[in-house]
């Protein structure tokens, strides 16, 4: 039976070309001119793929994507945007909202069949690795996967523990080593339990462990919890995201939950290198959003650097050109919620 993609897109002729290239590509189609339409069509429907314009009527494609995401019988679909080359805000908002991929316009038809015969591929070993799991007697193939892919895990620059049902670690990654080395913030007990610097941050870092150990267990959607630990150094707190992994019950001693720490001091140099080749900032532009993002006024940019006003104003527009924002604030907000980076040798 062939795969059934549905494509999301106001522009009609657009829409058409697209459709045709589908059906002629061997794929079953379905079609909707705007997201509310689309959820409609999806409910009726599960499609193995969406193709989604950003900017359409009624519901935009961002608006469809996070309402597919929260949906558990849609949340894992493939999602892929099509966008204009000019839409960079749009990619970044995209990557925070769980986006698969992204094909520009005009849409190069060859690229867009690749792509979503690789998504499509994608998809199918991953359930193919579920269902070998399952019939081992392994009730999560995503914690199997996260075991199987540690090497790719220490390259990643966000300190990943991996707890067992007792809140217990059971592994971790180089970046969560590096943490408990640094002993700021966060720490192991001797028992294996990690621990906040006071009591109370110890306590809600507990909590937001068993909300996501109870929702991998009992195999209900909860959600995902945070909390913030902060530090004795006077540093920045840290920011710890509690995740279920997988559905169902567990061996002993297997990880059921991913707590994933993130320190915006170190974030922020990460985020910079992304946003800065992104939007092709030069060295100087990415400095001085950094220095904006540190909360510092320009003429203290102006005096740290040894640089003249003049040259600050000037580079700002700059700035402020290239990543399509008018405002201080919104610049910010590019440097600070950027995709995980991956870290170096």
């Amino acid at each position: 039976m062939p795969a059934t993609i549905l494509c999301v897109e106001d522009e009609q002729d657009l829409r058409s070309d697209i459709c045709e290239e589908l059906e002629t590509a061997g794929y079953a189609v379905m079609e909707a001119d705007n997201g509310r339409e689309a959820l409609e069509l999806m409910r009726e429907r599960r499609p193995d793929l969406v193709l989604c314009d950003i900017t359409m009527p009624l519901m935009s494609g961002l608006d469809l994507l996070g309402l597919v995401r929260k949906e558990p019988a849609l949340a894992d679909l493939p999602f892929v945007f099509l966008t204009a080359l000019a839409g960079r805000r749009d990619i970044i908002a995209g990557k925070a909202a769980g986006v698969d991929d992204y094909l520009t316009k005009p849409i190069d038809f060859d690229l867009m069949l690749i792509t979503i015969a690789a998504r499509l591929e994608q998809v199918a070993r991953v359930k193919g690795a579920v269902v070998r799991q399952d019939s081992d007697g392994v009730g999560g193939g995503v914690r199997s996967a996260l075991l199987g892919a540690n090497e790719a895990l220490h390259h990643v620059a966000v300190g990943i523990f991996l707890l067992d049902d007792q809140r217990k670690v059971v592994f971790r990654n180089r970046r969560a080593d590096e943490l408990l080395a640094e002993a700021d913030g966060i720490s192991l007990s001797r028992d294996g339990v990690l621990r906040g610097e006071k009591p109370q941050q110890t306590q809600a870092m507990r909590n937001i462990i068993d909300v996501a150990i109870s929702s991998a267990t009992s195999g209900t959607r909860q959600g995902t919890e945070a909390v913030a630990l902060s530090r004795s150094s006077g540093r920045r707190s840290l920011f710890a995201v509690a995740c279920p992994l997988g559905r169902g019950p567990a061996r002993p001693g297997e990880p059921v939950v991913g707590l994933f720490v993130t320190d915006p001091e170190r974030r922020l140099s990460a985020a910079a290198e992304a946003v800065a080749q992104l939007y092709g900032l030069s060295p100087a532009e990415t400095r001085l959003a950094l220095a904006l993002a540190r909360g510092l006024r320009l003429d203290e940019i102006a005096d740290e650097f040894g640089i003249s006003r003049n040259t600050v104003s000037y580079t700002m527009k700059n700035l402020f050109r290239k990543t399509e924002t008018d405002r201080q604030a919104d610049l910010i907000s590019l440097f600070i919620a950027s995709p995980v980076a991956l870290e170096n040798d």
